[in-house]
């Protein structure tokens, strides 16, 4: 008895198989007869959410994670990610988010640097690492390399800040002094202070936080700017044939997270409406209004290396090929570069004594 044909979620109109969303365009590729399928503009924009109607909703404490049934080769898995490959049979799989306990994806910034693209940024960014062995330089692409979309949220609010501080003019005198038993003057600058009080108001657009924390918070904002102006509306066929994490940060933590990047801006507007030379500010009163967000998946190339026994990770941008990462150093290379600094600042002492001799 022969099982029966099961459509791919995204079948090749051509051969039937699954198809990949293919970095840099804006279609559906098959990777066995190369057809490609164009993904129609959306029609509608990105949507953002109201922080206090989400609120609002009763929550669950523990998510489950999705779960997958292949229409491939009908294998039921799960997996906290919400597109990836079936591990028995390579169909592309990508979970319904609608029926999620967990906030859907409102945006996506799909993939514009295919797997060669990664390639080039890794080898460029190996052929700068300082101090790094030189068998390092003969790695030319990571020994696993999956195109991933990370989440993240984006939080809009409108701010008024009152805020207590001092304004710093700054003034100069003339002080004496003695050196050797002569006397002499020099100029002195001093500061007066002036207590400071004000409000000042500023509205914020898409401050962006990272929403997982499998992936280093570091690594990650070293891979920003993101061109967030060029995020789509979620569409399922964007992440077709790539991996898609599912958050692991609730809204309210990256709400909080996001204060804290706003505070850092306000600080920097309160500074500017003291004015002055110098500023203190002692206080700062935040009040926030018509708060939104949403959840944005972001494309990011995640691949590791294997040196002298240990893995090493990197990430890079999948739209401009901004790399971060971990790499060896070599002790030999240290070594012999402190050494040559060290016989460096010898000859510059011998040369200078030489010459006062």
């Amino acid at each position: 008895m022969t099982s029966p044909t099961r459509t791919p979620a995204h079948p090749c109109t051509g051969c039937g198989a699954s198809v990949a969303f293919a970095p840099g365009t804006t279609a559906l590729r098959c990777p066995y007869c190369g057809l490609e399928q164009q993904i129609a503009a959306p029609a509608r924009h990105v949507r953002e959410h109201s922080y206090d109607a989400f609120l609002a909703k009763p929550r669950v404490h523990t998510l489950a994670p999705h779960q997958f049934a292949c229409p491939g080769c009908a294998a039921r898995t799960e997996s906290d990610a919400i597109s990836k490959l079936c591990q028995f049979c390579g169909t592309v799989l990508v979970a319904d988010t609608t029926a999620d306990s967990q906030v859907a994806p409102e945006a996506v910034l799909p993939f514009g640097l295919d797997r060669g693209g990664a390639r080039t940024a890794l080898r460029a960014w190996v052929k700068t690492r300082w101090f790094a062995p030189n068998r390092l330089k003969r790695v030319t692409e990571a020994e696993s390399m999956k195109s991933t979309y990370l989440p993240h949220w984006t939080f809009d609010a409108a701010t008024v800040s009152d805020y207590t501080g001092q304004r710093g003019q700054h003034y100069w005198v003339t002080e004496s002094y003695t050196v050797n038993g002569e006397r002499k003057t020099r100029r002195v600058r001093k500061t007066r202070w002036y207590p400071a009080a004000g409000r000042v108001a500023r509205d914020f657009d898409d401050v962006l936080v990272a929403a997982t924390a499998r992936v280093s918070r570091e690594r990650l904002d070293g891979l920003q700017p993101w061109p967030l102006e060029r995020t789509l509306p979620y569409d399922p066929r964007y992440v077709a044939g790539h991996h898609s994490l599912r958050y692991d940060t609730e809204p309210q933590a990256g709400l909080e997270q996001a204060k804290a990047v706003m505070h850092g801006v306000i600080q920097g507007d309160c500074r500017a409406d003291i004015g002055g030379d110098v500023q203190r500010v002692h206080t700062v009163d935040t009040s926030y209004a018509g708060v939104t967000f949403k959840l944005v998946l972001l494309p990011v190339w995640i691949g590791s290396y294997l040196f002298a026994g240990k893995t090493y990770q990197v990430l890079i941008n999948g739209v401009n090929g901004e790399v971060q990462g971990d790499r060896p150093y070599s002790a030999v290379k240290i070594t012999l570069a402190v050494l040559a600094a060290l016989a460096l600042v010898s000859a510059v002492v011998w040369l200078y004594l030489a010459n006062r001799a």
